[in-house]
């Protein structure tokens, strides 16, 4: 893990949260990014850049939790990267805490018997749990 004391002192808050993550991610099985990737809805490349410093990319708020859930945060990194990212960011984080209470709903689909066909049905399950999402959106619109 990288802790915050293994960070430049002058290194920027989002740096130093991008580092955690990035030192998170490089400590986990191959092919993390690329099931983070899919997870929330976006290239490798994505994952690239808002893992690497150099880039000011923020990672976006809406997916802390999955990038959490994905890459198997334990606490003290979890901390420390909330840390910077609120330090990075304030004001963000609360804005998620206000935000409606998610559930998560784990499916079983059966294996296609190939990569290509998997990839597809992931696919369009992760594209209805977005549209899906987008009706929170729309909801509340509606009732203010």
């Amino acid at each position: 893990m990288t802790s915050p004391e293994t960070i430049p002192a002058d290194t920027s808050p989002l740096a130093t949260y991008k580092a955690i993550l990035r030192a998170v991610i490089e400590n986990r099985p191959s092919g993390t990014r690329q099931r983070l990737a899919e997870a929330i809805g976006k290239n490798r490349s994505f994952i690239s850049q808002i893992i690497n410093p150099a880039y000011a990319t923020p990672v976006p708020v809406q997916h802390l939790e999955t990038i959490f859930h994905v890459c198997h945060f334990a606490p003290p990194e979890r901390q420390a990267f909330l840390s910077a990212y609120q330090a990075a960011h304030p004001g963000r984080l609360e804005v998620v805490d206000a935000e409606r209470p998610m559930r998560r709903l784990v499916i079983e689909l059966p294996d296609f018997g190939s990569p290509d066909l998997n990839a597809r049905a992931d696919h369009i399950v992760l594209g209805v749990a977005r549209g899906l999402i987008s009706l929170i959106a729309t909801n509340d619109d509606e009732e203010a």
